[in-house]
């Protein structure tokens, strides 16, 4: 890509994750301006924002809500402007749980048993025996998730889910190792293994430096054996074709005891400081950060030039 070329690094955004969606965008606005590059930080806010003059290119990292779910992305097709990662199609998709689940089950892609609970007549449990877990379809970073051990906190997880929409996702709770896997250009990259200090991996134990939490350990590569770590890269590139991702993506899985992956999700716009799990995973693989902020702006560029 041309070093000339103003790449406009889109950050921070209307939604819960806008803290961590700034600390991506200036992590990834220093690491291009340390490769020559002329990028620019632009604070987002809403739909009116404004891009320096001749902006050749948009780096995406607002995570979530509008930056994550195909509304940036449609915008920004309609103002003609290029921009990184997962196009307005396959944002939609990813970013909702209920039909990302229909699109992995429709390609055979290991995914938990799961059902979609109404609750626009009112709040409702699921037919699905215990243990399960709670999702709310359109939210990110684990948020208004519960995981539902016992009858009596099942109501209040449904409630709480409740209050970010009408469509539920309730699946079975896969007991066993949290796992994520960067997929960049479709080529898995070495897997990171999650392990929560406390709980699951929620926003706390994400973000601690946000809430206090109490963190998590990472182990890149994961002390799998090869078998194993085949099987969940090729879980994790197949969830990732399944939702027709363009570029990269960050893909959850769980590893049950009897080393079988179950995908959970597929992340379009993960973390982009240096300690984040995709960087985390690129620097195993001998890509150091700012050389994997090029290779995500490049193969955008020629995606969409």
């Amino acid at each position: 890509m041309d070093q000339n070329t103003i790449i406009a690094v889109l950050m921070g955004g209307p939604g819960s994750e806008r803290k961590v969606s700034l600390a991506s965008g200036a992590a990834v606005v220093k690491a291009l301006q340390d490769k020559g590059f002329r990028a620019e930080a632009v604070d987002v806010t809403g739909s009116d924002f404004s891009l320096p003059e001749g902006t050749g290119l948009c780096f995406n990292v607002i995570h979530g809500t509008f930056g994550e779910d195909g509304t940036l992305q449609d915008l920004l097709e309609k103002r003609g402007i290029p921009y990184t990662g997962a196009g307005v199609a396959s944002s939609r998709v990813a970013f909702d749980k209920n039909l990302a689940k229909e699109k992995f089950i429709g390609a055979n892609v290991p995914t938990p048993a799961a059902e979609i609970v109404d609750v626009s007549q009112g709040v409702r449990l699921p037919h699905m025996p215990l243990p399960f877990v709670v999702k709310p379809p359109r939210e990110g970073s684990s948020v208004g998730v519960h995981i539902v051990l016992r009858e009596e906190e099942a109501m209040s997880a449904m409630e709480d889910a409740a209050k970010y929409g009408n469509d539920i996702l309730v699946e079975q709770y896969i007991a066993g190792k949290e796992l994520t896997v960067g997929v960049l250009d479709g080529e898995a990259l070495p897997i990171v293994h999650i392990a929560p200090r406390s709980g699951f991996y929620d926003m706390s134990n994400k973000y601690p430096w946000m809430n206090g939490g109490d963190g998590s350990d990472y182990y890149c590569p994961a002390d799998l054996d090869e078998a194993t770590t085949l099987a969940v890269q090729k879980a994790a590139v197949e969830a990732h074709h399944a939702l027709g991702i363009e570029v990269y993506s960050r893909v959850d899985v769980l590893l049950d005891q009897n080393n079988h992956p179950y995908v959970l999700e597929a992340n379009t716009i993960p973390g982009m400081t240096e300690t984040s799990l995709l960087p985390k995973a690129a620097a195993a693989a001998g890509i150091v950060f700012g050389d994997l902020c090029l290779r995500i702006a490049d193969i955008s560029v020629k995606l969409r030039s």
